[in-house]
């Protein structure tokens, strides 16, 4: 048993001495054992005394991770509310209801009551996320204290407590080993490691004086990991927020996320809303003024001026046109959690990628074989036994070679088990099970046939495992499995073509080689020996094992996913850079990078230590891959890159990216193998933990902002339109063209249908292939303000000059209606217009969205009662009109297409814009 420094586990300090502790430990994994339980005033072999425990409790706290500060219920509702664009809404809703326009009121109130609740909710998650780690948490352990061992709950641990542990436990708390007995840890949740951890009691040596990685302190066990493999015993170094996790856990409760680009610029459209309102209102009373028009006329038409100017449909439509989005995104297995992430990941620049279930498949594989002196390439991936051993370069109808010997000692020095697909046991166990099944070697049959006598259990130390088994002829048949080296020092003899051959320094050689060479591709190595012993030993112990037989060696990975490579390239051509960042060893991480074809340099935890934030800032857009990289580590890169102006979205699935998922513009966690605290911080949980389908959603984000860069400009240019018109008309000393009623009309009814099938408007072809847009771009930039000012100006002038014409043919009441007609009318063919920033207005494109035919038929349907019913005369104040009359409203209207299609042929736009898309 591994004990103190070899010493006895008693002895080490006087269990009563009261010092004060440490307050978390660090450096611990660089102290003996004995060191650390003098640090901690703790016999290991009695534990802390009940005096002890009561003490610390009374410093240190309960082993629990605190509660967030609550936010009082109605302030988090009020903050929905704090946003211009919201607040020009309440204004107008108000004053609709002032002078008398109650349904505009109502229909703003409520949207502006159901976003609230929206926000409100989304408010929750940072809480949601630190009790989801809270549930984590071991409720109960088992110590030693007082000379006795106890099970209590796991918050009342102490630093310098004793903790007991066995094979599926999870640890409670920091700890530094004192005993370890072929002890291996899962740790992949807070480092990302693939491979469970082999951990012991040897003080960890690292040349830099700065704090040892969290993934290379293989002396600690920490929070909330759980053991694989063997015994331990720890001296607890750290508990609640002052553990690992608890870092974690303070991050998450301190850090905020950064607005959405939809949020910062529905914030900017707010702000040049409320300017445009004014200023309209400012001219329109001062020509009135001018004119000698009553104060109250100015007054009631200036506030109809104002309620004129502002889209009342608009977060009604954007509500939608997000969560049809998240409808059409989770059809593709991806779960939006947040409305505003759906359009974000359409601006996304960067993606920072978890390579461990994301890239790859999280399924250990044996990808090559090396024996008898020659190579073979491992077909198939993962858990599954299709496949098959081939010589490189050689076809799938090329005869296989026998290798069932080769992969013997494989399936026999070997505990895990398949499963249909699954696996029970070490992952690199299983993938050997499964190079033994692509082989012809059935292990679980072998097992029954040849039943292990005897076996020495891998441990970290001697980096192998050896199983002894009863031979036919009354001998012992010996399978060895470990690091090539370590089974080089006790081989004698090798398998070459021409059999069993002595190992000389030219095998040696050889085999030396065919490591490095496995192990530069980033594979973990491993090498199969076996030996037949005359007899049946009465002890099976270690020096049975001298003079094996080296038969293959084996490079094994986790293969990047199929699907991840084509995602790459498209996002190349979308000009999205990919990054990955995992806690893995930098030459597998730069392996499969450099299989997914990213490219950039490979830099490690410990590098980023040592960079200043502006040597990190200048490098950091060529570095492609991260590894060996902590929580903290993850958060500084993802801020670092939105400090450069990258939209950045984070995958993860681990604890240990919990923070970083929040500090990222678009978090996306795993929904198979990510963990509750991952999913609760993220803002998009993936079905299937599939790169592609990120891909996916960006291409639904960036069509769902050419969405809503389309029924911004259809709405304001109606807006802008009727302000126009009102203006004119009153400039021009005409009557106004359009009444309350028929703006409400116009507003809610004849302008919101059209816009909301806009907002389901397939995306375009070439949508992945543009970069992203500039984050700082605005929905408002100055193009699209000019078109809009050209549309609503073509719309004023086309109205009133009509008005002013059919005045001197017909009656007022007829002039007026044909008037409200034609401005109806224009926002039929503004929809067609709005429907690309650039390009061509006409082709196949306009024919492919059935929505928004149905809504310009139905409300030409619509309009057409209008006109024509009685009860709408009263109403409405119309009138009806005649064929002709109908053609002169509909040819007026055309203007506003025809314009559009005329200034484009002349100005010869080439480049698309990047909001269209």
């Amino acid at each position: 048993m591994a004990t103190l420094d070899g010493k006895p586990a008693s002895g080490v300090a006087p269990a009563h001495t009261t010092t004060q502790v440490p307050d978390g430990e660090p450096d611990a994994c660089r102290q003996a054992p004995a060191q650390v339980a003098e640090r901690f005033s703790v016999d290991p072999g009695a534990g802390l005394s009940t005096g002890q425990v009561l003490e610390r409790a009374s410093v240190h706290g309960a082993n629990r991770l605190s509660e967030p500060a609550r936010r009082p219920e109605w302030l988090k509702f009020l903050d929905q509310f704090r946003n211009w664009l919201i607040i020009i809404l309440l204004i107008a809703a108000v004053v609709a209801g002032a002078v008398g326009d109650i349904g505009d009121a109502v229909v703003i109130t409520v949207v502006l009551q159901v976003n609230a609740v929206l926000g409100y909710w989304q408010e929750r998650r940072a809480e949601r996320s630190l009790e989801a780690l809270r549930r984590m948490l071991v409720p109960t352990a088992r110590v030693r204290r007082d000379g006795t061992e106890q099970v209590v709950e796991a918050q009342l641990l102490v630093p310098g407590d004793m903790v007991l542990l066995e094979a599926g436990d999870r640890v409670p708390a920091d700890g530094r080993l004192t005993v370890a007995e072929t002890v291996e840890v899962a740790e992949a949740a807070l480092t990302g490691e693939s491979q469970p951890v082999a951990k012991s009691v040897t003080a960890v040596d690292h040349p830099s004086t700065a704090p040892v990685p969290l993934a290379e302190r293989t002396s600690m066990l920490f929070m909330n990991t759980a053991l694989t493999r063997g015994r331990a015993e720890m001296i607890v170094t750290a508990t609640g927020m002052r553990t690992e996790l608890g870092a974690i856990a303070e991050a998450l409760r301190t850090g905020s996320e950064p607005p959405s680009p939809l949020q910062v610029q529905l914030d900017s459209l707010g702000r040049r809303l409320a300017a445009l309102s004014g200023a309209a209102v400012v001219a329109y009373a001062l020509s009135a003024l001018l004119r000698g028009e009553s104060l109250s006329d100015i007054a009631l038409r200036a506030v109809a001026l104002a309620v004129a100017a502002i889209p009342e449909g608009l977060p009604a439509v954007l509500a939608l046109t997000l969560a049809l989005g998240v409808r059409r995104m989770a059809g593709r297995g991806a779960i939006v959690k947040r409305l505003a992430s759906v359009e974000a990941l359409g601006a996304a620049t960067v993606v920072c990628s978890d390579k461990t279930g994301t890239l790859t498949l999280n399924e250990m594989t044996a990808r090559t074989l090396w024996t008898a002196g020659r190579l073979y390439d491992v077909t198939g991936e993962g858990y599954g036994t299709a496949g098959a051993l081939r010589v490189p370069g050689a076809d799938d109808t090329s005869p296989t070679d026998d290798l069932g010997d080769a992969v013997l000692p494989f399936a026999l020095c070997n505990d895990a088990r398949l499963t249909g697909g699954g696996v029970i046991g070490d992952p690199t166990e299983a993938a050997l099970v499964v190079l033994a099944a692509k082989a012809g070697v059935d292990a679980d049959r072998l097992r029954t046939e040849v039943p292990r006598i005897g076996e020495l259990p891998f441990d970290a130390a001697t980096k192998y495992m050896a199983t002894f088994h009863s031979a036919p002829d009354g001998r012992t048949r010996v399978h060895v499995k470990g690091a090539v080296d370590v089974l080089l020092g006790m081989c004698t003899d090798v398998l070459t073509e021409d059999g069993v051959r002595a190992l000389d320094e030219g095998h040696r050689d050889e085999i030396l080689a065919v490591t490095a060479r496995f192990g530069s591709s980033g594979l973990r190595v491993l090498g199969a020996a076996t030996a037949l012993r005359d007899g049946t030993p009465s002890v099976f112990t270690t020096a049975a094992l001298p003079g094996l037989t080296l038969v293959s060696i084996a490079g094994i990975a986790d293969p990047p996913r199929p699907q991840a490579r084509g995602a790459m390239a498209l996002c190349r051509t979308a000009g999205v850079a990919v990054k990955m960042i995992t806690g893995d060893h930098a030459d597998t991480a730069a392996a499969i990078a450099r299989e997914l074809d990213i490219d950039g340099d490979v830099v490690t935890g410990a590098d980023l230590d040592r960079m200043t934030g502006e040597q990190l800032a200048e490098r950091i857009d060529d570095i492609g891959v991260f590894a060996r990289v902590a929580p903290e580590h993850k958060v500084v890169i993802v801020r670092t890159l939105a400090n450069r102006g990258h939209i950045v979205a984070m995958t993860g699935d681990g604890v240990n990216d919990a923070a970083a998922l929040r500090a990222a513009h678009i978090g996306v966690a795993m929904g198979i193998t990510g963990t509750d605290v991952a999913k609760e911080a993220a803002d998009v949980v993936l079905t299937d933990d599939n790169f592609s389908t990120i891909v996916r959603a960006v291409r639904e984000g960036r069509a769902i902002y050419a969405n809503i860069v389309k029924f911004v400009r259809f709405q304001l240019a109606t807006n802008i339109g009727a302000i126009l018109t009102l203006l004119s008309a009153s400039l021009a000393g005409l009557p106004s063209p359009l009444t309350a009623a028929q703006l409400l009309w116009v507003n809610i009814i004849m302008d919101g249908p059209p816009a909301m099938a806009l907002a389901v408007d397939p995306a375009r072809d070439d949508v992945m292939r543009r970069p992203p847009r500039d984050a700082g771009e605005r929905i408002l930039d100055a193009h699209r303000l000019f078109a809009i000012g050209r549309a609503g100006a073509v719309m004023a002038t086309g109205t009133v000059t009509l008005l002013a014409v059919a005045r001197s043919y017909v009656d007022a009441d007829t002039a007026l209606t044909m008037a409200f007609t034609t401005f109806v009318l224009f926002q039929l063919f503004n929809a067609l217009s709005v429907r690309a920033d650039d390009g061509p207005l006409l082709g196949r494109y306009q024919l492919r969205n059935r929505a928004l035919w149905l809504c310009l038929t139905g409300v030409l349907a619509v309009q057409v009662a209008v006109v024509h019913l009685p009860w709408a005369h009263t109403v409405f104040g119309t009138v009806p009109l005649t064929v002709t009359q109908w053609a002169l409203c509909l040819g007026t209207a055309s203007t506003v297409l025809l314009a559009e299609l005329v200034l484009r042929a002349v100005g010869g736009r080439g480049a698309r814009r990047s909001g269209a898309r």
